[in-house]
């Protein structure tokens, strides 16, 4: 079953450096590898960068910086092929005790059907 865990983070809490976290993700990416649960990871801009795109009376309506006004950002997300929501739930834990987002929401990916499913490896991402 396929899983999504989506690392929220505050940078204002945070204390670990960014070549402590890269390093933290990508042992748990190789874990993951390990017991063959990995499918598919990114990392996320900050909010600083996002355009949020929303209907104002039935018309789209463009606004600079994200949905909410919060503290914590959508930071990046792991897809993962867990056996149970369980297991799931364990990688979002080693996440929390090793690279310091403020949470890990898990949930499972549904199967919609006749969607053309594809992972754009080739594609380009903006640099850190």
């Amino acid at each position: 079953m396929l899983y999504m865990l989506m690392l929220h983070w505050n940078p204002e809490a945070s204390t670990m450096d960014g070549e402590a976290a890269i390093a933290a993700h990508l042992a748990l990416s190789e874990e993951a590898r390990g017991h063959n649960a990995y499918v598919y990871s990114e990392a996320l801009a900050g909010a600083d960068v996002a355009t949020t795109v929303r209907s104002a009376g039935g018309k789209p309506l463009r606004t600079d910086g994200p949905f909410a006004k919060s503290k914590e950002m959508l930071a990046g997300f792991y897809v993962l092929d867990c056996a149970s929501a369980d297991e799931a739930a364990e990688y979002a834990a080693k996440l929390v005790e090793t690279t310091d987002p403020s949470s890990v929401e898990v949930r499972p990916v549904v199967d919609v059907p006749g969607w053309p499913y594809e992972v754009a490896a080739d594609r380009q991402r903006r640099a850190m």
